[in-house]
């Protein structure tokens, strides 16, 4: 048991305990409520499709989804889609975060190539990236190569535009001490851009997993013969919907999964400061 001069001698004080356990208390409850909310709505789900209030053949239900995912693990189909499109979304995740830094650094360091390139990043990343699909197929063929190409294409842009922004709102005073003490752009761009702009990178990193994930599968309803994408696409085709929301389903877990790495590694970036 802790006495006061333990929790002394830990430099850690009453008050200070009392915020930290409600602060993991709050933490559990908001994990409980999520899970509370998971069950309910899939408890709702399977009710609604065996009282006849939907219809299972295309709305499929939980235990239709649970039955389909376990034939896919016992033929192995899972390991296969799950595993080529998982990949193709950590490649172009890993693309997007190294291409979207390198261009906003250059754009940082060059001003005026900033303002040429500006207007034209703005207008690629309005275009919608469905339509130019069929032109990445024109010119790389069908295959893994389109897919990740295309899953860059949905999230670079708008990484670059968002990151240069945030380069350019860094804390000018700073800015100005480093280059009055005889520093150089690179010295500011090490010791006051990027370090103040980490908490942005990492929620940058947030937004670019859903979208190169959004990209892979655009790419794979047009390019692929196997993936996830292909199995929404070719169940869509033959009225199997248990394949079809199986496939979503597994979806949302990888981007959940992968949401919680990139959350657990900003929670120790704040531990750190």
């Amino acid at each position: 048991m802790n006495s006061p001069l333990s929790r002394q001698a830990d430099g850690i004080s009453a008050n200070q305990l009392m915020f930290l356990k409600a602060h993991r208390r709050h933490h559990h409850v908001i994990a409980l409520f999520r899970l509370l909310l998971i069950v309910a709505f899939l408890s709702l789900w399977e009710i609604a499709a065996r009282c006849g209030w939907i219809d299972p053949f295309f709305f499929s239900s939980p235990v239709g989804i649970l039955t389909y995912l376990y034939q896919m693990i016992a033929d192995r189909s899972f390991f296969t889609h799950t595993g080529i499109t998982l990949l193709e979304i950590i490649v172009s995740f890993l693309l997007v975060t190294f291409f979207s830094l390198l261009a906003a650094s250059l754009l940082w360091y060059i001003q005026s190539l900033a303002e040429i390139l500006e207007p034209y990043l703005v207008v690629l990343n309005s275009l919608p990236k469905s339509a130019l699909a069929p032109l990445l197929i024109v010119w790389l063929g069908t295959g893994t190569n389109t897919i990740i190409v295309a899953g860059i294409s949905v999230a670079v842009f708008g990484s670059i535009i968002n990151l240069y922004t945030g380069f350019c709102q860094a804390d000018p005073e700073m800015l100005k001490l480093i280059y009055t003490l005889g520093g150089s752009r690179r010295d500011a761009f090490f010791k006051v851009i990027f370090p103040s702009c980490v908490p942005l990178i990492l929620s940058n990193m947030k937004v670019n997993i859903g979208l190169s994930l959004v990209g892979v599968i655009i790419g794979e309803f047009l390019a692929a013969r196997r993936g996830l994408g292909y199995l929404i696409i070719y169940g869509s085709q033959v009225f199997r919907l248990s394949m079809m929301i199986t496939s979503i389903m597994i979806l949302c877990a990888i981007a959940m999964i992968f949401y919680k790495l990139i959350q657990n590694l900003e929670h120790c970036y704040r531990k750190k400061c």
